[in-house]
Order: C-alpha cells, then sequence, then structure tokens
C-alpha cells in the first residue's frame, strides 16, 4: 500500500500541467530542460568546489600517505636503537658479573656483536689500570669486517687509541645512565659515520670503571631507510637533484645530519644550512593543514615536509616531498574530475531527452491504474503496454503486485490464525512437561540427610531431557535421561519414559531390573527408532550404599573427598535393542558428597566458535566449588549454569540442559 501512494504522488508531479507562456507543454521537453537547467545552475559553484577540493583531497592524501610511510620508518628506527639499547643495558649486568676475569670481555663484545645484526662495532674501555696485569689501559673491541658475522677482535689501544683523554669517555664514566652521542666519523681509512650509545659500567660498590660503546653505522641505516633507486643515482651520478624526489632524511637534536640520501651530507652538515624559509622546530609541530598552507623551502625547492621524532632518542626523522609533485598529481586529478562532469552533462543533454521522450507515454496509464490500486481496488485492470522494456516490466510488476497483495492479505489471516494456535498448544505442552518433573525444592525440608536441587532448561518449547526422584522405604530413586533429538516428539518419548520410571519403580528397587524393564517397554513398536540415554540409581539413605545402571548416559560425578567420575559400564541406552540384559554396580557414598548428574547440553554447549564448553570445565568448575566448600547441590547447579553461559554468550542455545545434584548427608 505504502509503494502504491508513492507511486501515485510521483505520478501526479509529473504530470502536473503548468501554463507558463514560452515553457514547453511536453513532458518530456520539459523533464530534458528542467534537468539540464537545474545541472548548469546547481553545479557552476561545485564544479569549482571540486576542482580545488579534489587538489585538497590529492594533497591531503599525499601528506596522510607520508605521515604513514615515515610512522613505518620511525618505528624501524626505534626498533634498531632500542636493540641496541637493549643489547647494551643486557650485556652490561653480564660485564658487571665477570668484572674478575678481564679474558672474558672479549668473549661477551664477540658474542654480542654476532648476536645483533645492526651493530657496527662494540668495545668496553675501562679506567686507567684496573687490569694491572694487562697494562696501563685495557680496551677489549670487536667489529664487523662485512655484512657477515665475520668479527675481528682486538685492543682498541693496540691502534694507539688513548681514549681516557677523550671528552666522550670523560663524559660518559659521570653519566648516571646510558645516552647516545653525537654523530662522529670513525678513524678508518673509509671514514664511515657512526653514532654511539655509550652506558658506564660499575663495580659492585658502584663506582664506573668503565664503558660500554655500541657503535651503529649511519651509512648501513641510511640505506636501510632510504629507497634503493635514489641511492643508486646519486651515488652514480655525484650530485644531489631534489626536484623531483620524494626521500628521507633524519637528524639529532642539534639538526646534524644523520640520514640523508647526498652521502656528504651525512654527519658534515646541518639540516638548518639548507632551509632557507620557515622555521624547522616550528614547522613540525604544525597540522597538516598548516603544513601544507605553510610550505618550507629546502635546498631552493618548495616542498611539504613530514617529521616525527624517534621514541628513546634526540633523533627526527622526516619525509621530503616537493610541492612540484602534489601541484601535478593534484590538478591532474582535478582536472580529469571535471572533464568527466562536463562530458555526461553533454551526454545527459543529447541522448536523455530522446530517451525520457520516447518511453515516459506508457507511464501515464500506468498513472491512473497505480490511483485506483493505492486505493485498495486490487482488481482493477492495466493497461496494455505493447514495448518489451522496464515500463513493461513495471506494468507485469503492477499485475504481480495486485495478486500478492490479493494472496498475502488471505494468506496472512490464515497464517496468524495457525501461528497463535500452534503457540498456544506449545504453551501448554511445555507447561504439561515442567507439570511431570519436579519442581519444588528441597524437596524433603523434614530431612537432613539428604538434599537434592535440579533443572531443566528446555533448547525449544518443550525438550526431550528429563529427571525424577522420590523416597520409597528410606531409599532415594532417581534417574535423569536424554531423549535422541529435541522438540515435540523428543518431548512426547520423554513423557512416556518419565511415566513407566515412576511405575516400574514403585514396585522394584533394583536399578538393573528397572532399566531392563523400561527397555523392554521403550522398545516395543519404537518404529521411529527414538531411543533415550538414562541413568538410575538408588541411594539407601541409611547405609549410604548407591545402586545403579548406566544405559549409554554421561557418567556423574561425585564431589566429596575429591572429584571423580562414577564408573559405569557401557551398556545400550533404552529403546534400541529389546531384551538387552542391563549390568548393575554399586558403591558407597562418603558422606558431605555430591552426586551430579548431567545431560550433553553441559559438556556439548557450544558458543559462536562452535567450541564447546568440554568435561575439562566441569570437573576445574567441580574442583573449585569442592575446595571452596561451595558443591551443595543449588550452588553447583547455579555455577554450571553461569558458567555455561558465560561461555556460550549470545550462542543460541544447542541442546536441552538439564543437571540434578544430590548430596547425601547422614
Amino acid at each position: 500500500m505504502y509503494l502504491c501512494k508513492q507511486i501515485r504522488v510521483v505520478m501526479k508531479l509529473f504530470f502536473k500541467k503548468k501554463n507558463i507562456t514560452g515553457y514547453p507543454r511536453s513532458f518530456a521537453k520539459r523533464l530534458t530542460w528542467r534537468i539540464m537547467l537545474r545541472m548548469i545552475l546547481i553545479m557552476i559553484i561545485p564544479v569549482l568546489l571540486l576542482f580545488w577540493l579534489t587538489y585538497a583531497i590529492v594533497a591531503f592524501g599525499v601528506a596522510g600517505l607520508c605521515d604513514r610511510l615515515l610512522k613505518g620508518e620511525k618505528e624501524e628506527v626505534r626498533r634498531i636503537a632500542s636493540d641496541l639499547y637493549m643489547a647494551s643495558t643486557n650485556t652490561a649486568a653480564f660485564i658487571e658479573d665477570d668484572l674478575s676475569n678481564p679474558d672474558r670481555m672479549h668473549d661477551i663484545i664477540n658474542r654480542m656483536v654476532k648476536l645483533n645484526p645492526y651493530m657496527r662495532s662494540c668495545g668496553i674501555y675501562f679506567i686507567e689500570n684496573y687490569y694491572p696485569k694487562k697494562g696501563r689501559l685495557f680496551a677489549p673491541y670487536a667489529t664487523r669486517r662485512d655484512s657477515t658475522t665475520i668479527i675481528e677482535s682486538q685492543n682498541a689501544i693496540d691502534q694507539g687509541n688513548n681514549y681516557v683523554k677523550d671528552e666522550w669517555f670523560k663524559n660518559a664514566i659521570a653519566s648516571e645512565k646510558g645516552y647516545w652521542t653525537k654523530p662522529f666519523f670513525d678513524n678508518d681509512s673509509a671514514r664511515s659515520p657512526l653514532v654511539s650509545y655509550l652506558l658506564p659500567i660499575r663495580d659492585k660498590n658502584h663506582r664506573a670503571v668503565a664503558v660500554l660503546g655500541v657503535d651503529l653505522s649511519l651509512a648501513w641505516l641510511n640505506e636501510k631507510i632510504q629507497p634503493m633507486s635514489t641511492i643508486r643515482r646519486a651515488r652514480a651520478e655525484k650530485e644531489w637533484d631534489p626536484s623531483l624526489i620524494m626521500y628521507y632524511y633524519m637528524t639529532d637534536s642539534t639538526g646534524t645530519i644523520l640520514v640523508h640520501p647526498d652521502a656528504p651530507r651525512i654527519v658534515s652538515k646541518n639540516i638548518y644550512d639548507y632551509i632557507t624559509e620557515g622555521s624547522y622546530e616550528h614547522y613540525i609541530q604544525m597540522s597538516i593543514e598548516e603544513r601544507l598552507d605553510d610550505r618550507m623551502v629546502i635546498d631552493g625547492e618548495k616542498v611539504l615536509v613530514c617529521a616525527q621524532k624517534v621514541k628513546h632518542t634526540d633523533w627526527t626523522i622526516a619525509i621530503v616531498v616537493p610541492s612540484l609533485i602534489i601541484d601535478i598529481i593534484g590538478y591532474i586529478v582535478a582536472g580529469i574530475a571535471i572533464a568527466s562532469i562536463l562530458i555526461g552533462m553533454l551526454v545527459v543533454y543529447f541522448f536523455g531527452r530522446r530517451a525520457i521522450k520516447k518511453n515516459v507515454k506508457p507511464l501515464t496509464l500506468l498513472a491512473a491504474t497505480a490511483d485506483e490500486v493505492a486505493k485498495g481496488n486490487f482488481q482493477t485492470a492495466l493497461p496494455t503496454i505493447n514495448t518489451h522494456d522496464e515500463i513493461h516490466r513495471l506494468r507485469d510488476s503492477f499485475g504481480n503486485m495486485q495478486r500478492s497483495l490479493v494472496n498475502y492479505t488471505e494468506d496472512l489471516r490464515a497464517t496468524t490464525a495457525q501461528k497463535a494456535s500452534m503457540e498456544s498448544e506449545l504453551k501448554i505442552a511445555h507447561d504439561i512437561q515442567m507439570s511431570m518433573l519436579p519442581k519444588t525444592f528441597p524437596p524433603y525440608p523434614e530431612r537432613n540427610d539428604i538434599d537434592i536441587y535440579g533443572s531443566l532448561k528446555p533448547a525449544k518449547g518443550v525438550g526431550g531431557d528429563l529427571f525424577d526422584f522420590y523416597i520409597r522405604d528410606e531409599k532415594l530413586i532417581f534417574c535423569i535421561g536424554d531423549v535422541s533429538g529435541k522438540g515435540v516428539p523428543a518431548s512426547l518419548f520423554m513423557a512416556v519414559t518419565r511415566s513407566l520410571f515412576r511405575n516400574i519403580s514403585a514396585h522394584v528397587a533394583i536399578p538393573s531390573e528397572i532399566m531392563r524393564t523400561l527397555n523392554n517397554a521403550m522398545s516395543e513398536g519404537n518404529e521411529t527408532n527414538m531411543f533415550v540415554t538414562v541413568f538410575i540409581g538408588v541411594l539407601d539413605l541409611q547405609t549410604g550404599l548407591l545402586r545403579y545402571c548406566n544405559a549409554g548416559h554421561d557418567a556423574p560425578l561425585l564431589v566429596g573427598r575429591d572429584v571423580g567420575a562414577l564408573s559405569c559400564e557401557p551398556n545400550l541406552p533404552i529403546g534400541v535393542v529389546a531384551g538387552y540384559e542391563y549390568t548393575q554396580q554399586e558403591v558407597s557414598i562418603d558422606p558431605k558428597t555430591t552426586i551430579f548428574l548431567f545431560t550433553d547440553g553441559l559438556n556439548e554447549a557450544e558458543n559462536y566458535e562452535h567450541a564447546q564448553f568440554g568435561d575439562l570445565r566441569i570437573w576445574n568448575l567441580a574442583k573449585l566449588l569442592l575446595d571452596e566448600q561451595r558443591h551443595q547441590p543449588k550452588h553447583m547447579i547455579d555455577a554450571m549454569a553461569n558458567a555455561v553461559h558465560t561461555f556460550v554468550g549470545e550462542a543460541e542455545q544447542s541442546d536441552d540442559l538439564t543437571m540434578l545434584a544430590i548430596q547425601y548427608m547422614p
């Protein structure tokens, strides 16, 4: 009905006549001109806005991409620095423990360099005369010969290194903790740019006796961060042209360059020497919008710089994108978007007018019919349309809608009545089923030698689980069962099983005899091949002797001195084979022991991932309740129910859940 009303409103708007001088009376022409006129008026400002918006989106996209790329490289640098920091900190402990054994120092630093591929070299520089037998100075030192794990180990003083007079050694000895040094060039022939992490080594009296120095090669770090194509180009041409190259650089707190594609700048130059416009410290604090509006000038080129601090260091890593690249990409994308809009408008005008004029005529007839259908006249005759297109399909859809509305109205009445009847019957069946089970707890308040609690939660309106118990001649006769299947058939089978159990056990108190008689009765005429797993027990309340018989049911738990499963013979479920001889067993129940019986709706309860609750969780929870002395029947069943509910969550209950707990308290 709502759809029909909306169609009627649209048709009236389309075919409403307006007598305006000079304005076309044809619907097709009016529609075409209205569309084009409104498109032109509406698109003038949006087209201009779209151009700048597209450019801004591209610029923001480039800036955002740079930030994400930079974050990855920053994390890589942080990880490398953190690895060297952690290696130094961990190794310092071994050095301090072995200060009495100077010969161990070479082994320690060799192992340290081998285990850390980012470490270029490592040395331990002791104060004067700390090891008199080793000479005035002792400085075991290890360095990588190449990219493999081959290590050259030597004493740093063998190369004439009188380090105790150097400022770095004095500062490190006086330092309370480790720190990263300013970048420097190594003394080797290649003049390798390095940065070191220095950590003071202290003896048992907390006196600084040595400095552990770990070196990170800036040349190697530069190759790891920079794109390889840029590095090869810079090396091959021996020059630096940043006009069309996106690149990374990294500086320390003073602006000294640590990483840069132009290798001669590393360590030797400061980033402030190349910035001719913009305050670097203020710039790196700007938002993306501010950086796009107020760009820096580096090496004579206006650029977008994205910079981030490297955690746990005083380093700043940045990515530089020339403005020319952003402008080219932005204008190209914006131009394509504008051109696409203009072409689309032309196509709408030239082809849309003809298509509209040709195809809208049959809509007039359908509009009149829609008015009648909207009023509730579902039998209104539809117009004949000879075209085989969407309008013809619309006409057919109207016909299907008319028939569907009539049929749906009738079916809805019948279905509503039938559903109400079924729900009422299921409610009655559920109430009848629940009335057959014990529901008053505690069932024997006048007795202090037995405590019983049970619960049954069917997966559907009615279920196939059962439990029952009663006392006759100072014997507690009880059972629990699980019928194959769920729903109404299982509930009927359950009702018959429970009634037969009551009738048979009223005359016989031998579990195996009750089971045998029950099986023969249920097997006779069992054309549906349904069966039920049953556990029957007879507990002598004076002696604590439990006689029981199990027919394919899960073994109950005994929760008393400890938690354990009751030993059960593998008998067949009842209803499978008539005349089957069931085996009876017996066991003495200790005082304050709880017999916990349950159906597979407990251990096979599933969550959304189809994982099962399992026997292990049942045992663990039972042990916890026993340790806390909360294994009384009601506490135990409530705890199990809460645990299953938490495990299953919002997943649909897959099977009937039944539990029965009996505590013997003579």
